[in-house]
């Protein structure tokens, strides 16, 4: 195999010229593209990186203001539970009040019904009695007359 100087030579400045042409059109270009493809990379990693950490901060935070929401809700269940059972006790407490003091009444009022019905009984005793003093006037009373008397007496009592 023969090695042709001539071509050889025109080769290697065929090259140079197209490595020339090539560097002042295509390699500041080319550079130029990957050294920003390098920055928009990095900016992106960076961005990201920064957007995870904001993504963990809002996370925590979120976190911690559900936990205070629901210790909130927690606290607002736990007050309203009191109120409605002081609520309660409140009823009950009236309901007992209430229903004591229509026993009072009721007392009272068999008391009064008790007293009349006495005033009606001594009334009717008083009035009999006076019948018998009357009778007993008009004439002398024998045994017969005396336990008639009596049971006359006894049947209009009702003992």
């Amino acid at each position: 195999m023969n090695i042709d100087k001539s071509v050889v030579i025109e080769s290697i400045i065929n090259f140079i010229i197209l490595y020339f042409i090539m560097s002042h059109f295509f390699f500041k270009r080319i550079t130029k593209a990957l050294k920003e493809r390098r920055e928009r990379i990095k900016n992106n990693i960076e961005k990201s990186q920064q957007d995870a950490a904001k993504a963990r901060n809002l996370m925590l935070e979120n976190e911690k203001l559900l936990k205070i929401a629901k210790e909130q809700g927690k606290a607002i269940t736990e007050e309203y539970k009191e109120n409605a059972e002081k609520v309660y006790n409140e009823i009950v407490e009236d309901a007992h009040n209430e229903a004591d003091l229509i026993m009072q009444r009721a007392n009272l009022e068999i008391k009064r019904e008790r007293e009349k019905a006495e005033e009606a009984v001594k009334s009717q005793v008083v009035d009999l009695a006076f019948e018998i003093s009357l009778k007993a006037l008009e004439g002398v009373i024998d045994e017969d007359q005396h336990r008639k008397l009596i049971k006359d007496f006894i049947s209009k009592v009702g003992v």
